[in-house]
């Protein structure tokens, strides 16, 4: 284990989840730390407000996140959202978009194997990707579940690139 600094806090870390507290508390994000496995942090997004879920596995050496949209998908939608999940998943480098089954909840997520310990700058990166993915994503789905619109017409539409300002 090797000493981290963050913002002037000095320890010897072996959970990850300790880094994320540590980050939740400087940002002033609520949270809640259920125990040494699992954090749960409150952001504010651009469309709407995210709860991500951070579960440490330490015998796997697994991050694993999970961004919780406010979004829930009803049943008639499945199918339309389902396919729009994966033309969207098809677009990310890492994390996919999934539904989670036991209430339906549009979420992003992402796992990370750790092979020593996990930095300030990992679990810095892995909030900010579920943040500017589900921010960059949220119309995407919003156009198929409130709009009507095909999976593949609300792809284009909400990822119309606009030159300039008005």
């Amino acid at each position: 284990m090797t000493a981290v600094s963050f913002d002037g806090y000095n320890a010897t870390l072996a959970n990850p989840l300790d880094i994320l507290e540590m980050m939740a508390g400087q940002n002033e994000w609520p949270y809640e730390r259920t125990n040494d496995e699992e954090i749960t942090v409150a952001v504010n997004g651009e469309w709407c407000d995210f709860h991500i879920r951070y579960f440490w596995v330490p015998e796997e050496g697994l991050l694993q996140a999970a961004g919780m949209l406010d979004m829930r998908v009803p049943d008639n939608k499945k199918a339309n959202v389902l396919e729009t999940i994966n033309l969207v998943n098809e677009q990310l480098a890492i994390g996919h978009f999934a539904i989670w089954t036991e209430d339906s909840t549009l979420m992003f997520r992402h796992s990370n194997m750790v092979e020593t310990e996990v930095t300030p700058a990992t679990c810095e990166k892995i909030t900010d990707t579920i943040l500017s993915e589900s921010n960059k994503y949220y119309p995407v789905f919003q156009f198929v579940l409130w709009a009507g619109k095909t999976p593949a017409d609300a792809m284009a539409v909400a990822m119309l690139e606009t030159v300039g300002e008005a």
